[in-house]
């Protein structure tokens, strides 16, 4: 049977990737990009899920923005555009390989992407957080989001990440989980993507 993309707590680990201080004026919808991150990040140490955070060439790209709430996060720097570097996958062993990755940050078409095709060349299922994902280009996002499908990555939204995790009302931190959808997800530019298909 084909994988459906379910999301599980138990099995899931958030990616948070490359969210810094240089790419801050030239990425694309980047304060409502790192909005969404921050929720997610804060839904995940709600329900227990952990949380791996890296940042490109931090000597020269800056720290992550603190915005996005991750202060207490070890920050692996990197060189390259995959988020999939040894200390990441000691990281992921460490916490016996999780089944699916909710992948969110910059940029769409280059770290996201990289990481993406290593995750599922792991076996891991992947789910990119559309409106948690951008480029300084949106036409690279959205050419990314669309190559990203292909490749077999399903494409969600903050919300609906909140909300498969928790999958009922009568869940235990569901209402801590509803607080952080008070405010409607802001518009990323992603319908010109859908009109597009």
């Amino acid at each position: 049977m084909a994988t459906i993309g379910r999301l599980s707590t138990k099995d899931s680990v958030l990616f948070l990737c490359d969210m810094q201080e240089k790419f801050r004026p030239n990425i694309f919808q980047f304060t409502n990009i790192v909005s969404n991150a921050a929720r997610l990040l804060q839904a995940s140490r709600i329900l227990g899920i952990p949380a791996i955070l890296t940042e490109q060439y931090p000597k020269g790209l800056g720290p992550t923005v603190p915005e996005l709430g991750a202060a207490d996060l070890t920050a692996h720097a990197k060189t390259s555009f995959t988020m999939m570097i040894e200390q990441v996958e000691k990281e992921l062993e460490a916490l016996g390989n999780p089944k699916q990755a909710i992948l969110c940050g910059i940029e769409a078409h280059a770290c996201i992407a990289c990481t993406t095709f290593d995750l599922l060349e792991r076996g891991m299922e992947v789910h990119i957080v559309a409106d948690a994902v951008s480029s300084r280009s949106q036409t690279d996002r959205l050419f990314a989001l669309s190559r990203l499908k292909q490749s077999g990555a399903f494409l969600t939204t903050t919300e609906a990440v909140l909300l498969q995790l928790v999958q009922d009302a009568k869940h235990p931190n569901f209402k801590e989980i509803q607080k952080l959808m008070f405010q409607p997800s802001p518009d990323t530019g992603l319908l010109a993507f859908f009109s597009a298909l």
